[in-house]
């Protein structure tokens, strides 16, 4: 019965022995939805020697820890960690898990939808609590960005998501703040496993993550060509910035896949994002909305993308990226050639 599920979960995602970043931003989401459901907020931690990192899950949120600590676990694998997951769901029923939209997190999230009959939400932006009949309300958007759909799962349990990094917010650190663990045991042997690690590789020419940027020049079609993409790179230079550009661009060849920022691409949420000839279609800003400060520069002066800048500019960007890249490079003599990324 649904009605025997109680509490919120979310997956935390361990990496060389560190939380990655979105497991800390789903418990500052999953902390919401577990206050207004009245319920704990549990984090489900599964890996070797990785209870230690209870406590930080403490600190971010978390009531309480679910640990699978075992030798089998030091590097993901579908199966395992299905097993881990799905024995844990039955014995504790979870009516909500959060996790996020990574390679691992992906691919354990549709195992476990298989594994127990449920439903599960792709890539969602927005996360609420109908309250009156006690549904997760996951949103994202559909139809390539042109509506936003909110998507229930009535009949089963539990109603899961996956979440980009960088959609949500992670809430302030509490030092100190303390929970309850709970530990289980895996209850397999490696010999029953039919997949193995021979070698793990990683890609040491691997491109610097967009996601991480600290300030971002991103160019829509209203650039023009492709050519006029180069004083995006010039301001960039002036401000230590990365470029970025919208699906419509990156479909034009004038940038690479990596540099995409919107649904279909990366999320980002640097401290300043500067828009320049983009025009603000939903599949886009759903990508660079929690930017602490965004800068929008558009000959029309209806552009949805003014809706989400804290400060717009109505003009050609053409005409005013030469005079910002003038007026930046003034600044920075009078500094001493220092950027301060506030």
């Amino acid at each position: 019965m649904i009605e025997e599920y109680r509490g919120v979960w979310v997956f935390i995602e361990e990496r060389q022995g560190e939380i990655a970043g979105v497991s800390l931003e789903l418990l500052g989401a999953g902390r919401a939805l577990a206050d207004k459901l009245d319920v704990p907020l549990g984090g489900f931690l599964l890996g070797y020697n990785v209870k230690n990192l209870a406590q930080i899950c403490f600190e971010y949120g978390a009531d309480e820890v679910y640990v699978i600590d075992d030798p089998i676990l030091k590097n993901y694998r579908t199966e395992p960690f299905m097993h881990g997951v799905s024995n844990l769901v039955r014995k504790y029923k979870p009516e909500i898990i959060l996790y996020g939209a990574t390679s691992n997190g992906k691919d354990l999230a549709s195992a476990i939808a298989t594994d127990l009959s449920t439903g599960l939400t792709a890539d969602t932006t927005m996360l609420d609590i109908d309250l009156e009949n006690r549904l997760f309300e996951a949103s994202r958007p559909a139809f390539g960005g042109n509506i936003m759909a909110t998507i229930l799962c009535k009949k089963h349990r539990p109603q899961m998501a996956t979440v980009r990094p960088k959609v949500m917010k992670a809430l302030p650190r509490q030092v100190g703040r303390t929970g309850t663990i709970i530990e289980e045991k895996l209850g397999l042997e490696e010999s029953s496993i039919r997949t193995k690690v021979l070698e793990i590789v990683r890609d040491a020419k691997k491109k610097a993550n967009l996601a991480d940027a600290h300030i971002i020049v991103a160019g829509g079609k209203g650039m023009g060509s492709e050519e006029n993409f180069q004083l995006l790179y010039e301001l960039a230079d002036v401000l230590g910035a990365s470029v970025g550009g919208t699906r419509d661009v990156v479909e034009a060849g004038w940038l690479d896949h990596s540099l995409q920022i919107g649904q279909t691409g990366e999320t980002v949420s640097p401290k300043i994002y500067f828009a320049f000839g983009i025009s603000g279609a939903i599949q886009h800003v759903v990508g660079m909305k929690n930017s602490e400060l965004i800068i929008a520069v558009n000959k029309d002066p209806n552009a949805p993308i003014f809706n989400a800048s804290h400060y717009g500019i109505v003009g050609d960007a053409m005409e005013i990226l030469p005079l910002l890249i003038q007026e930046f490079k003034a600044a920075l003599e009078k500094s001493g050639g220092v950027v301060e990324h506030v």
